[in-house]
């Protein structure tokens, strides 16, 4: 007889993404001439720089002949990209890196949510709360959380970031925790870390042996050249810290899927014997396993972000949607209404007024004005009284949704 992993079945019914597209999809159905907009869901609308599609071409008519075509490839990732992303993420930053620490990956949302699978099943996890769902979510899968209760997973340590400490979270206080989550710029709320506060958690990682896995997909939207755009920018971190970066923001890649995980050869966990074991030896033989690698056509597509037009092309659209973040801010603060993020980060994170629930909001907000914003708490029980908006829509959508909210939130 075959058996479910029940850890599966401890998962919350429904993905949050999930569930905002059911209930948008009933108020469609119940106004199918409503014209709705979104400004919740994290999916970007521009279309790929010209250097990206020029070199998807190339690589598509390589494929085309017998002498250019490429099968299956390095499950690690081909090495024209793992170069590019050295030279370019990382050494203008100080930072040195051997290219066995790259691992070419089909997005950061799948290391995000497999990286786990390397640790005993028993670690005690710390997240940052609220926080991406992935994050919980690919635990609870191997039975780590505990039992969810009032909203919240019994073997989690929740680390609130809110507006009341400056969505600054505190270091763990007692029993410290195995494994630790970090996101900056964060998803959702749109907030950064300085180097001095970044500083303490690699401290506390290299004192308690904690591993850090560090997700900074939003790096490219970083304007304060104070903020860090990796972890490895701070001493001692290769020894603590896995991180984690994609092109689905930076370059439009939602579509195209590619992105890339740094795993040194210096970070370690320990084995109940005390053996140390790398863990890059260990995400090598998981991929090469489970993964057979990003496609050469991706791969070829991405490292024309690094090229001199490419790079001028993809800061283009970065800049299109921080101006549409900009937008945001100015109208939601002009209107009365507590917002946060927005200036290092392509996502804008509001308060809920008159302490409205955030699905409360959500589906006022949908009805009342055809927009669609993402429940914060659908992010963690810190983000409950917020809701995300993301400023990933074409400027005619984004300024035509801000006069409805404009008008909607007039009349209430």
């Amino acid at each position: 007889m075959a058996l479910v992993n029940i850890h599966f079945l401890n998962l919350q019914q429904n993905y949050l993404f999930a569930d905002i597209a059911k209930k948008v999809n009933a108020f469609k159905v119940m106004h199918p001439k409503a014209d709705v907009i979104s400004l919740g869901i994290g999916d970007v609308t521009q279309p790929l720089a010209p250097a990206v599609v020029e070199a998807m071409h190339k690589a598509a008519n390589e494929m085309a002949t017998a002498e250019g075509f490429h099968g299956y490839g390095p499950e690690q990732g081909y090495d024209f990209l793992r170069e590019a992303i050295l030279k370019n993420d990382f050494l203008p930053r100080g930072i040195h890196l051997d290219i066995d620490e790259v691992f070419i990956n089909d997005g950061a949302k799948s290391d995000t949510g497999n990286f786990q699978e390397l640790l005993h099943w028993d670690n005690f996890i710390g997240v940052t709360d609220p926080i991406y769902p992935v994050y919980i979510d690919s635990n609870v899968m191997i039975g780590r959380c505990g039992i969810y209760q009032g909203g919240r997973w019994t073997n989690v340590r929740y680390l609130p970031t809110t507006a009341e400490n400056g969505f600054i979270p505190e270091l763990p206080k007692g029993r410290p925790v195995d494994v630790i989550y970090l996101c900056y710029p964060n998803n959702p709320t749109g907030t950064v870390i300085t180097k001095q506060e970044l500083r303490k958690w690699v401290n506390y990682a290299l004192k308690n042996d904690a591993l850090i896995l560090y997700d900074a997909a939003y790096q490219a939207y970083i304007r304060d050249p104070e903020i860090p755009h990796s972890i490895y920018e701070i001493r001692g971190a290769r020894k603590c810290a896995v991180e984690f970066h994609s092109f689905s923001k930076t370059a439009g890649f939602t579509g195209v899927r590619c992105g890339y995980t740094i795993v040194p050869k210096d970070v370690s966990v320990s084995t109940f014997e005390g053996e140390r074991i790398p863990l890059n030896q260990l995400w090598l033989r998981r991929q090469c396993t489970k993964f057979n690698g990003t496609s050469y056509i991706s791969q070829r597509a991405a490292e024309a972000i690094f090229t001199p037009e490419g790079k001028q092309q993809i800061q283009a659209t970065i800049d299109y949607y921080m101006d549409n973040a900009h937008r945001m801010l100015t109208k939601l603060r002009a209107l009365g209404y507590e917002v946060y993020g927005g200036k290092n980060a392509p996502y804008i994170w509001m308060r809920t007024p008159d302490g409205m629930g955030s699905w409360q909001f959500f589906e006022a907000m949908l009805y009342g004005a055809n927009v669609v914003c993402t429940p914060g708490v659908g992010f963690g029980p810190s983000g409950e009284g917020y809701v995300r908006f993301t400023a990933f829509g074409s400027h005619e959508k984004t300024e035509e949704a801000l006069t409805r909210i404009e008008n909607w939130t007039k009349k209430h």
